[in-house]
């Protein structure tokens, strides 16, 4: 096939489609003047936080809820949550969640949103229901409150009157991983889910592609894609291959072998347990998200073992060569275990020279300086470091372009929506399908909270609902604002200074603390005091409030630090009547 030909379609010219067989899937009738609307609360623009609603008149159809992680900017700030104001003015209309898969991009959210809105009927396979109510039980939810309902990820589901969801398996980077085609009122919407057309996946269960093939053939109204590697020419490499590269460097390796990835990533973890246990070693897991998915996984039978895992303890007494370890910190996380081991800081564990690390995947847009400092601080230490795309140890879990292609052929839809990507791949992947035999005769470039109102015979965004991201920071959810974070950052930045000053007749008293700012000296400590001794002096003189003697204090300080020092740190008086 020459993929460098150019598509002979004209603009403005119809294009031929090839004769639509009699449906056999459901057919739901719409209204006169029906129209879907289709709302992204997240996954538009950005990679995570992926959330949809489809909404047709009173009911609404929710699929997915996930997180995101926050980037170097967000100091403080420990996870990113879709907004879903929409969804909490309208819980009265949800009728069904359906979950996709078992990744944190697709359900991490969910014990945030879940506690905010009705207790539908949440559908998924098992994994994926499994690491849902880890995390539900992790926040203390008791499980039975809830409405889980188990499906393969080939079954039809009913949400509603208006929903009709037939699953269908896409391989991926994680076991039990769906599409769907969702028949409406209007046409047949597909949705591919996060999907690779691995034609030898680890687990032996490739893409079940029929229910695909024979929607296109009905007729698809609307194609929503993942887009992630669109940018990418040729197809994603096997899994199957990433098993042989670590088979290889696990049999060659003579001291300890230490391997980080994805905690969710259980075909990779499989792949690591089969090719310890064919050399002889035995396998420990180590880190919270790490143990956590490897028991889930283990007792739900999607992860099996010759032996046992065993703790770091267990492994003391063994030699070198019999040691494997599974561990978190794939993306250089500093809390993580990789991380405190390159750091030298871990409690139960050393790297020291002879040891082989391998890290099994590839760093998030914004954690590559983090990965790279674990990666230095590990040869330091006289490790022997494995890291893609150096070496075969890691695939994507996302078609590429050739793959994009097949399910554009696949499908061949009226409308397409390009997803799941930052807008350089959905735009791509725009010029992809554009670009195809028999490209659709619309595409839309979306953004989170954009209505998206789609009939047989239209396409277009119609409105715009609340999104963005809530930011979770410790115990705290959508209390920290962008204000908030860009004082954090300016005091990052440039420190800040604190100036406490007691106002009473007598005898005033001020006190000024530095933190981050410069090594200040008596200098000019004294002179920063002396500006707010004048502001109190004239102050009491004048009978002035105490929040214009904090004004005549910060100001003058403020000029005073940026002509002395050249910087602007972050004053904070505070003035107390004594």
């Amino acid at each position: 096939m020459d993929h460098n030909k150019t598509t002979s379609y004209t603009p403005g010219r119809p294009r031929k489609r090839r004769p639509k067989p009699k449906p056999s899937g459901p057919v739901l009738l719409a209204p006169a003047g029906g129209h879907l609307e289709i709302i992204p609360l997240g996954g538009m623009g950005e990679i995570g936080k992926n959330m949809f609603v489809f909404r047709f008149q009173d009911e609404i159809l929710v699929i997915d809820g996930g997180l995101a992680f926050p980037d170097e900017h967000m100091l403080g700030v420990d996870l990113l949550i879709p907004r879903i104001d929409y969804l909490i003015q309208n819980a009265d209309k949800i009728k069904g969640w359906v979950l996709t898969h078992g990744h944190e991009d697709h359900i991490g959210a969910l014990p945030y949103l879940f506690s905010q809105l009705p207790k539908v009927p949440v559908y998924g396979a098992r994994l994926t229901l499994g690491l849902v109510k880890g995390k539900l039980e992790e926040f203390g939810f008791r499980i039975g409150d809830f409405n889980f309902r188990e499906v393969s990820p080939d079954d039809r589901i009913q949400i509603g009157r208006y929903f009709t969801v037939d699953l269908f398996r896409m391989t991926h980077s994680i076991p039990d991983n769906s599409g769907m085609v969702i028949h409406t009122p209007v046409g047949k919407v597909v949705h591919t889910g996060d999907f690779k057309l691995d034609p030898t996946p680890v687990d032996g269960k490739p893409s079940h592609l029929a229910k695909l093939a024979q929607a296109g053939a009905e007729g698809v109204l609307l194609l929503i894609a993942d887009s992630t590697n669109a940018e990418r020419p040729g197809f994603t490499p096997s899994e199957a291959e990433v098993a042989k590269g670590l088979d290889a460097i696990i049999g060659k390796a003579k001291g300890r072998v230490f391997v980080t990835t994805f905690a969710s990533h259980i075909h990779r973890i499989q792949s690591v347990i089969k090719a310890a246990e064919h050399y002889g070693r035995k396998v420990a897991v180590e880190g919270r998200s790490m143990v956590k998915f490897a028991r889930i996984a283990l007792d739900l039978g999607y992860l099996s073992v010759r032996d046992r895992l065993y703790s770091l303890e267990e492994l003391d007494n063994l030699d070198d060569s019999q040691v494997l370890v599974i561990t978190t910190g794939s993306q250089g996380q500093p809390e993580a275990v990789l991380a405190r081991l390159a750091s030298g800081t871990h409690q139960k564990m050393a790297i020291k020279p002879g040891d082989t690390v391998i890290l099994s995947s590839s760093p998030i847009p914004g954690n590559e300086e983090a990965v790279n400092t674990v990666i230095n601080r590990l040869y330091a230490l006289g490790a022997q470091v494995f890291f893609p795309p150096t070496y075969r140890v890691h695939a994507s879990g996302h078609g590429s372009q050739e793959e994009l292609k097949i399910i554009l052929n696949l499908a061949q839809p009226k409308f397409f929506l390009p997803w799941h990507g930052e807008v350089r791949q959905q735009t791509n992947f725009k010029w992809l399908a554009e670009a195809m035999g028999q490209p659709p005769e619309k595409v839309l470039i979306a953004e989170n909270g954009d209505v998206v109102r789609l009939t047989p015979e239209t396409f277009e965004i119609s409105g715009k609902v609340p999104s963005g991201a809530l930011y979770v920071d410790g115990l705290g959810v959508g209390d920290i604002t962008d204000e908030i974070l860009a004082d954090r950052n300016h005091m990052a930045a440039e420190g800040v200074v604190v100036i406490t000053a007691l106002v009473n007749h007598r005898e005033p008293h001020v006190e000024v603390v530095s933190k981050g700012f410069v090594k200040a000296g008596e200098r000019l400590l004294g002179e920063v005091r002396k500006i707010a001794f004048d502001a109190i002096y004239q102050g009491v003189r004048e009978k002035k409030p105490l929040e214009v003697i904090r004004d005549d204090i910060y100001y003058p300080t403020k000029k005073f630090l940026r002509k002395a020092t050249g910087r602007d740190p972050v004053i904070i008086p505070m003035v107390i009547e004594g």
